[in-house]
């Protein structure tokens, strides 16, 4: 369920690290990058095969008067003066926090963070098979009030890839910290300062990712989870009307939880100060860190059930009207994305990680989906059930899982896939897939993809897991996942395969989706493009306000 994917994320996530420090001495043969503001002492592994460079500040520490304002770019100001940093340890982690719908009444919230911790690790393989290798970039996962660069390991992929990547993973800033809103916030600040994070570790990518071997030309960026929100985030990023700083990306299980509206951010912005006893937004400036990481974890409570619903986030990014212009659901539609190939899936049962079994009857379920959807009126119940009928379900196959699945992730992959193809100038370059493996729950592909240990120990199938790395080494150095797949891998038809209008035995074939389990792979017709998903789409100011 919910509370064990969450605190099994958190405890790989709770590596605890120092600051940057400058090295006295490099060790004859040690591997440096230098990158001219600074340069970089790593250390190789020979059983991993990959060198690492941890720890790689992309800028300032958002600290004091630099706290919901836009990140600054390292290299606009240090104290570095071209000194030779450690890059070998793990840093410390971005403050976080969890909902107090998923965690004891005395979590004390999540210890060893910093604020100063907007920092990236890059993973080079000892034996790079060109000097311009294709990059991947890890956006971590975690509702966007956890996790870290540590999350989503790509030391399994880069190995695995024999020389084809290097891999990029980053931090940004998490629940009150990078997604605090209100009025105040943006007058005085930013909102969304988290995905204005990232956007600056990509930009940090494009600067400097030549020193470490890779190719700027060719960034894919990948995220699952709130990461797979993140890539649909940065895929709109301030309406797409520039040139990204990536050329593909992959969101897994992508995240889009209820953004909050207008008055809610000044309810959450209000309850912030009233419960550190503060009155403006200079007040909470002041504060101490360790004082802001408390009031992080009790903002999160306090949010718990009257303003938040079960399985979601409190904190979490908003329509901004720059850098988030529009809710997903209508930037997909009216096509205002960057056009690059796009890899997206989701696990066959999303919903269970993220519903209480307790929510069995049909006054409780619909109070819980009142709570998500405060916007929502009784014509909207009443069609949300006539599509999802309590008959169709189970006691081990909740409704509420199915719908919340539905809404959060699965349909937001077929939205993606979907607009994709009718706006992109390449409509063959998008991809799905279904995941019947493992636990078949919320990030079950992790461990056949994102393994801190060359071997998957992770992931209960290693012939599986080479299979899914090689796909997406593939999709990342040719925006296809056929080219470089195993050899016992079926291929893998572009979303588009099925053709529009194509029939099949009478029926129309539609979109193809790619169907993973432990015992088959092989395309089928995209199960998400359906009444269900259509209906949600369609309500996507109801159910994202």
């Amino acid at each position: 369920m919910l509370f064990t994917y969450l605190i099994s994320s958190l405890l790989a996530a709770l590596v605890y690290g120092q600051a940057t420090q400058v090295v006295d001495s490099v060790p004859s043969g040690a591997p440096v990058v230098d990158l001219g503001y600074a340069t970089y002492l790593g250390y190789v592994n020979e059983t991993s095969e990959i060198t690492y460079y941890r720890g790689i500040q992309y800028a300032q520490a958002p600290i004091g008067p630099l706290r919901w304002q836009k990140p600054h770019a390292i290299e606009a100001s240090n104290e570095y003066d071209g000194a030779t940093l450690n890059a070998t340890t793990v840093a410390p982690i971005c403050y976080g926090s969890l909902p107090r719908s998923i965690v004891p009444a005395n979590f004390p919230g999540i210890p060893g963070g910093s604020e100063d911790c907007l920092i990236l690790d890059v993973l080079v393989p000892n034996r790079p098979r060109s000097t311009r290798l294709p990059v991947i970039v890890q956006i971590h996962g975690g509702g966007y009030t956890f996790g870290s660069a540590q999350s989503y390991p790509g030391d399994a992929l880069v190995h695995s890839a024999n020389g084809s990547v290097v891999y990029v993973s980053i931090q940004y800033r998490l629940g009150l910290f990078g997604f605090l809103g209100g009025s105040q916030v943006a007058e005085n600040g930013v909102l969304n300062a988290g995905l204005l994070d990232q956007r600056a570790a990509l930009e940090w990518v494009q600067r400097n990712v030549r020193s470490f071997g890779g190719d700027p030309a060719r960034v894919t960026i990948w995220g699952g989870s709130a990461g797979g929100g993140s890539v649909t985030l940065q895929l709109m990023a301030a309406g797409a009307v520039d040139t990204p700083p990536f050329s593909a990306a992959i969101a897994e299980y992508p995240w889009w939880q209820p953004l909050l509206n207008v008055s809610q951010q000044e309810s959450q912005y209000y309850n912030t100060l009233r419960l550190s006893n503060c009155s403006s937004i200079d007040c909470l400036r002041s504060l101490s860190s360790q004082t802001l990481e408390t009031l992080n974890q009790q903002v999160q409570d306090a949010a718990y059930p009257s303003l938040v619903g079960y399985g979601s986030f409190y904190f979490g990014p908003v329509v901004d009207g720059r850098f988030v212009k529009e809710l997903p659901d209508t930037a997909f539609k009216l096509g205002h994305f960057y056009d690059v190939p796009l890899l997206v899936d989701h696990e066959a049962y999303e919903g269970n990680s993220f519903t209480n079994v307790s929510l069995m009857s049909q006054v409780v379920e619909t109070m819980d989906a009142k709570n998500l959807f405060p916007f929502a009126g009784p014509a909207f119940f009443s069609r949300l059930y006539q599509l999802y009928p309590r008959s169709d379900f189970n006691s081990t196959f909740y409704q509420r899982a199915q719908w919340f699945g539905d809404f959060s992730i699965d349909c937001p992959t077929y939205f993606m896939a979907s607009q994709a193809v009718n706006h992109n100038s390449n409509s063959s370059a998008v991809f799905k897939l279904t995941f019947a493996a493992g636990a078949q729950t919320h990030a079950s592909t992790a461990p056949f993809l994102a393994n801190a240990d060359i071997d998957y120990s992770g992931a209960n199938n290693r012939t599986l897991a080479d299979i899914m790395t090689a796909y997406w080494v593939s999709f990342a150095v040719n925006h296809d996942p056929n080219p470089g797949r195993s050899d016992n891998a079926p291929y893998w038809p572009s979303y588009h395969s099925g053709g529009e209008g194509d029939v099949e035995n009478g029926e129309s074939v539609g979109f193809t989706d790619l169907a993973v389990t432990y015992t088959t792979i092989g395309p089928q017709v995209d199960p998400d493009a359906n009444p269900r998903c259509e209906f949600l789409g369609n309500n996507g100011y109801v159910i994202r306000n």
